[in-house]
């Protein structure tokens, strides 16, 4: 199944939503909405930002010690099983520099709401984009400077507050949202019973929301009347948000998109996306060897490797988008693993100190740079004609540590029904079916892992959206 989708991946279609100004199942163009302004057209400063306030209830069971672990409780706090949250409230300003220079635009955003940016440390806001872009040489390339999202997948780099669910799929809450680990080594967290006695989110960074702090060159181009060609290559620190870089190598970012224009212009045009992107670079991760008398603690360097494809369509009245991709190295193992490792050593190997085996790894480590894992989804929707409602279905599948002795596998589906209230605000109800295990060699490993996964069972959700 996995080769016939790679296959057919370019010949899917799909669509997407535009962020921030309209309704969410309108394209658009997300390289020069996101880095651009139109020129002589712009204000100078225009406020905007958005509001998602949601209530999730999870229907899992405890495991057989009667303790729960992060995909049974409500993020981004990770002590209920059902939870209201304000979990975005982002406000922001965009503009051009005119009448000084309208080559000169700028965007700035800032996210109050309670979710794995803002959590972390308790903080009650964070600056989660702040960018220049020069656009003196259009006609070659365009130029963005500051903090801002990476082209990647088009499920995280639309404009989240157009986002057509709730939660994100599996494979991208895992792969590429990062969470940056810990300056120094943290034990895993083991399962909690309700009320938890300790956080169950072991990170002490801001989730890096597939955001860097770098330079860009990109831009679109019209290759033809209805056809346009796309690209963005970037380097950035490859540390998060709202942090320096903490080691010498950078990040590459490369993307690629070849776009079918149907009708009409900007962020209201329905149109035919693929695309294609990459990215690579290294991450220095603490990390705690038992293989002495005694623990001894030290950071190693990792690879860390993401690309993808996808494409995407979007003529009304329906909705189609479909996406692929690959990780290698530094696989997230979840907010209560915050060195990236399922298991200690102790755990693993059942073997004394001052043996070879009794260490951290080898099967298990998400850090490995032979780690990898594979995650692909198809969704789409019906746009009910001359009413304001919207059906939805997304199917997601995901298997980390993939091909190893620790494979994960996690199925999900997701039923959805939007009601468009007016451009700007919404309303969204999603019911989401889960089946995770472990289906690696190690049966051990299986077990023990399958022991906290047994139980996780559907999600139900509902989140209202107002975008100003």
């Amino acid at each position: 199944m996995k080769s016939m989708f790679k296959k057919t991946m370019l010949a899917a279609s799909c669509a997407v939503a535009m962020g921030g100004i309209s309704q969410s199942v309108l394209a658009a163009d997300w390289l020069m909405i996101q880095g651009t302004e139109k020129p002589g057209q712009s204000a100078r400063a225009r406020v905007w930002g958005f509001i998602q306030a949601q209530y999730q209830q999870d229907n899992s069971d405890a495991n057989a010690q009667g303790t729960y672990t992060p995909p049974k409780l409500i993020g981004p706090d990770l002590e209920s099983r059902s939870a209201f949250n304000i979990n975005r409230a982002r406000i922001g300003v965009r503009g051009t520099g005119m009448p000084l220079d309208s080559n000169v635009n700028y965007f700035f955003l800032v996210e109050f709401g309670n979710n794995a940016i803002t959590n972390p440390g308790g903080s009650f806001a964070k600056i989660t984009d702040a960018s220049v872009t020069l656009n003196h040489m259009k006609e070659y390339g365009r130029v963005r400077v500051g903090t801002f999202k990476i082209p990647m997948a088009e499920e995280i780099y639309q404009g989240i507050a157009l986002f057509d669910y709730v939660n994100f799929t599996e494979g991208t809450n895992q792969l590429l949202l990062e969470r940056i680990p810990n300056r120094q080594y943290k034990n895993n967290i083991p399962a909690q019973g309700l009320p938890v006695a300790s956080s169950l989110n072991g990170f002490e960074n801001s989730v890096a929301a597939a955001r860097g702090t770098g330079v860009q060159l990109f831009n679109t181009i019209k290759v033809a009347p209805t056809w346009e060609v796309g690209y963005s290559f970037m380097v950035e620190n490859g540390n998060g948000i709202n942090t320096s870089d903490n080691n010498g190598p950078k990040d590459r970012h490369f993307y690629f998109n070849f776009t079918k224009v149907y009708k009409g212009v900007g962020p209201r045009r329905q149109d035919w996306k693929t695309f294609a992107w990459y990215t690579t670079g290294k991450r220095d991760v603490n990390i705690r060897d038992d293989s002495g008398s005694t623990p001894t603690y030290a950071f190693q360097r990792f690879d860390r490797t993401r690309y993808g494809v996808g494409t995407k369509y979007y003529k009304l009245p329906f909705r189609v988008t479909a996406e692929w991709m690959r990780g290698k190295g530094v696989i997230f193992q979840g907010p209560h693993k915050p060195n990236y490792i399922l298991a200690d050593g102790v755990a693993n190997n059942a073997v004394g100190p001052g043996t070879a085996a009794f260490k951290v790894d080898h099967f298990s480590s998400g850090l490995r740079d032979d780690a990898k894992a594979t995650s692909w989804y198809i969704e789409g929707a019906y746009i009910v004609p001359k009413t304001k409602w919207e059906f939805d279905l997304r199917i997601a599948r995901f298997n980390r540590l993939e091909d190893s002795a620790g494979e994960v596998e996690f199925k999900n589906t997701t039923v959805g029904i939007q009601y468009h209230l007016n451009k700007k605000s919404r309303i969204a109800l999603n019911i989401e079916s889960r089946d995770y295990k472990a289906i690696g060699s190690n049966a051990t490993f299986a077990a023990a892992v399958n022991n906290n996964l047994s139980g996780v069972d559907k999600r139900y959700s509902i989140q209202l959206t107002h975008i100003f």
